[in-house]
């Protein structure tokens, strides 16, 4: 079968989903349809409705799209039908039944952001940042009844840089899971859908990647400087790891202002005050740690813009009374 007569319904939500999308559509892959999440209400009171970077994409190369609420339900499987794929390339989209993934004789194969049986669960890239992994990748596998457990089609590796947050990590893995989309469709071309896949391992400790809410982006600023600094980098730019902090005869008041941290350094500075306790020395803005001292780069007080930690000393005289709130 050449590429222009495999057909392809591509499932995905994201920007990080509409790279493989577009390396298909220029390679001359036979993409017949697109399926999205529904468009999402935005703005103040939710008067407006924003199409997912997939759908504006896939519009714009006149693809049929669709947006299915539940995806058992019966009409939404007929339509799927009707375009009689013969593969569904999933990337950053939903769990899928049966059904859905089963429905194409070459089956239905997914680009995970994590080297899999490692970061199962809806946030890969944050979680191996936030672990302080100094590694991480892209792979491709079939889907089956269990979230990212399917059998491995192929792989491939990312050094991940100690300065890096988690923008550049999706950056980079965002093009390489594109690479590696391309390159397992052809393997299924070429192999007329016949290709040796290998089964997960369980017999190793494994890490997982659940949703990340709120409360999760919570500094403990009982932890060691190391992984407070991983922590921070794995959030930035969002959601963005935060704290409250109050001014220290104000904390029983009950008077803490939220402050987002986007950047900082770690130091081998070692800390002389209670963690969450702020230092400011030579015009530089520094928290206490459970061991060392943590460099504030780029924050955000609730209700104001982003700003460096120089610009915040700069407006805050009573930077030294302020401290952070471990959760």
């Amino acid at each position: 079968m050449k590429k222009q007569d495999l057909r392809i319904v591509f499932m995905g939500t994201p920007e990080f989903a509409v790279q493989s999308l577009k390396l298909l559509v220029d390679g001359g892959y036979n993409v017949v349809a697109v399926v999205t999440q529904p468009d999402k209400p935005v703005g103040r009171h939710g008067s407006t409705l924003q199409a997912p970077a997939v759908k504006q994409y896939a519009l714009s190369k006149s693809i049929p799209v669709l947006q299915p609420e539940r995806m058992k339900d019966e009409k939404f499987l007929a339509q799927l039908r009707a375009f009689n794929a013969h593969l569904q390339v999933v990337v950053a989209f939903r769990m899928l039944p049966k059904q859905v993934w089963d429905m194409p004789a070459f089956g239905t194969f997914n680009v995970h952001a994590a080297l899999l049986p490692q970061y199962r669960g809806a946030a890969p890239i944050n979680w191996a940042v936030i672990n302080g992994e100094t590694e991480t990748g892209v792979t491709t596998f079939f889907l089956d009844e269990n979230i990212d457990t399917g059998r491995i089609i192929d792989y491939k590796r990312l050094a991940i840089p100690d300065d890096a947050n988690v923008e550049w990590v999706y950056d980079h893995l965002m093009r390489l899971g594109a690479e590696l989309c391309i390159e397992t469709v052809d393997r299924i071309l070429q192999q007329d859908g016949k290709l040796e896949t290998i089964q997960q391992p369980e017999d190793q400790p494994l890490k997982h990647a659940p949703k990340i809410f709120k409360e999760t982006c919570q500094i403990d600023w009982n932890l060691p400087v190391k992984r407070i600094y991983d922590f921070i980098r794995g959030l930035s730019p969002y959601p963005g790891a935060w704290t409250e902090i109050a001014k220290k005869d104000e904390q029983e008041n009950n008077k803490p202002q939220v402050l987002k941290i986007y950047s900082a350094n770690k130091t081998q500075m070692p800390a002389k005050a209670d963690p969450g306790t702020f230092v400011v020395e030579a015009n530089r803005l520094y928290i206490c740690t459970a061991d060392n001292l943590l460099e504030l780069q780029e924050i955000q007080m609730a209700g104001k813009k982003r700003m460096s930690s120089r610009d915040f000393l700069n407006g805050t005289r009573e930077a030294n009374s302020f401290h952070a709130i471990s959760r």
